[in-house]
């Protein structure tokens, strides 16, 4: 396991969790069946948030890859 592999397993392994949680508050609202507004704001939020999530991750990963680690000390 390069250097590499060792920075990307942290966002990985929060990203999972973070995902799984958000997938479990949206199974938890579709099967308490609340009305319609409620269901399409618990439902709905949280998959975009787990979609944000992905994309973030997958952005940390490819920053990693190219050896960008440390963003804050280009300023």
């Amino acid at each position: 396991m390069n250097k590499h592999h060792k920075k990307m397993v942290a966002p990985v392994i929060i990203t999972v969790l973070l995902v799984l949680y958000f997938i479990g508050f949206f199974a938890l609202v579709i099967m308490l069946r609340p009305p319609v507004a409620a269901c399409v704001i618990g439902a709905v939020i949280p998959l975009a948030l787990a979609g944000v999530s992905l994309a973030v991750c997958i952005q940390r990963i490819k920053e990693i890859r190219s050896g960008e680690e440390d963003d804050l000390s280009k300023y």
